[in-house]
């Protein structure tokens, strides 16, 4: 190719692919293999020693996932990305990557109720305490600081409620306490947003949703911004100093800007174990190839939807950044001026007992527990996603008891109207 930069959609289709060498395959082959061949003993010790780069065990890495981590490392604007089984494990990664024992991280309370839980709760069992803030009061990730914190975790587009987060100002919190920003960017994809721009360091996805796309897959993947630098303080020491697992390398001293995927793949990676299949990454990449196009029109169709929700009757409120009197529309069109993204959720005056029915007269639209996939998705969070939150935390992450959420899918418009229309007359 020509030495001009290759647009989102060229980059969706080709970025970290050629033609396999072996066969001439213009698509990236599923290499469904436990192993790899080494040439000699001297490149075997290379590759262990981290020496060399190659494939040594597809825990580690796969020939296959690792044309699915330069794609979303070129379409993020990253340096590297570490592709793991799911969105929760990428979580995990990164978190084991940064913190001791005892450390402290800030999250924004509005998240995905799993993230919520995670944070509360699993990774306690990591001596790992989290800190909340609200990001539509910037100034309480300040005051959440403690010289404990070691991380910001935010998400571009906020689930369930489709609030999006101010990241450059966050982004120059983290900057001034001299900790990283990561940004959850599954919602919004880079189509939408690319948080690495605005400030962020490192930026995680579930490629079970929008990238992957198809509903048919589950990945995660952690993308480097080679942003940060983490050898000036001291505080992260898995990546500043001697690892003696690798006969005293120095990973951020080796590897430099992507030296955070490194020590993600053979620190964490290696010994947590959670690796996505080839043919989940084949899936996924596959997918990719049409996201510009896909999220063109879920969010045609989620604008659509949104304002035919607004004048009925049943609903008392909508929340959708697209919409011109929403409180996140001046941030979507700071961060995400291509659209608002295919998540939104709206009340309905009937309360807990109308949700309950409205998903379950639904026809066209599958009630599901997920997001990002083709067809249109319709869920209740405060009786499923988030019903382990108590109702104050539910109320904060944007789940309330008369909350419903949609993620519109690429079906025509009319006919999502349509399946609404019915299912809400039910309700009354």
């Amino acid at each position: 190719m020509s030495n001009i930069q290759p647009g989102f959609s060229t980059l969706a289709v080709h970025a970290g692919a050629q033609p396999d060498p072996a066969t001439g395959a213009r698509a990236t082959p599923i290499y469904q293999t436990t192993s790899f061949v080494f040439e000699d003993v001297d490149q075997a010790a290379a590759l262990f020693g981290l020496q060399a780069f190659g494939n040594i065990y597809t825990r580690i890495t796969n020939p296959t996932t690792a044309v699915l981590e330069g794609r979303v490392a070129a379409l993020e604007g990253g340096t590297a990305a570490l592709a793991v089984a799911s969105g929760h494990a990428a979580q995990l990664g990164v978190f084991h990557t940064l913190l001791t024992p005892g450390d402290e991280f800030i999250a924004s309370n509005k998240l995905y109720g799993g993230s919520i839980n995670q944070f509360n709760h699993s990774f306690k069992s990591f001596g790992w305490n989290v800190v909340w803030a609200d990001p539509d009061d910037i100034a309480t990730f300040e005051r959440a600081l403690s010289p404990k914190t070691k991380a910001i975790f935010i998400e571009s587009l906020a689930n369930p409620g489709g609030v999006v987060t101010d990241i450059a100002a966050i982004a120059a919190i983290a900057r001034k306490a001299g900790i990283p920003l990561i940004v959850d960017n599954t919602m919004a994809t880079p189509y939408l947003c690319k948080p690495i721009e605005h400030g962020a360091d490192i930026v995680v996805h579930s490629l079970t949703k929008f990238m992957g796309g198809h509903g048919n897959s589950m990945g995660g993947i952690i993308v480097d911004g080679g942003t940060f630098d983490w050898s000036k303080s001291g505080r992260y020491p898995m990546l500043s100093e001697p690892r003696p697992e690798y006969q005293g390398l120095t990973i951020h001293e080796t590897f430099g800007n992507f030296g955070f995927a490194i020590a993600c793949r053979v620190l964490g990676l290696r010994d947590l174990g959670a690796a996505i299949s080839p043919f989940n990454s084949f899936l996924i990449l596959t997918g990719i190839e049409t996201l510009p196009l896909r999220m063109e029109k879920h969010c045609a169709n989620a604008l659509a939807v949104a304002r035919y929700l607004q004048d009925h009757k049943a609903v008392a409120w909508v929340r959708y950044a697209g919409l011109e009197g929403d409180a996140c529309h001046a941030l979507q069109q700071k961060y995400m001026p291509k659209g608002a993204g295919a998540v939104f959720t709206f009340g309905l005056k009937g309360g807990y007992e109308a949700g309950v029915n409205l998903v379950g007269n639904v026809e066209m639209l599958s009630h599901v527990a997920n997001i990002g996939d083709t067809r249109s998705l319709i869920i209740h969070p405060a009786s499923t996603t988030h019903r382990q939150l108590s109702d104050q935390q539910k109320t904060a992450a944007g789940a309330g008891p008369d909350v419903v959420r949609l993620s519109i899918g690429i079906e025509d418009a009319v006919d999502i109207i349509a399946d609404l229309e019915q299912a809400l007359s039910r309700v009354g």
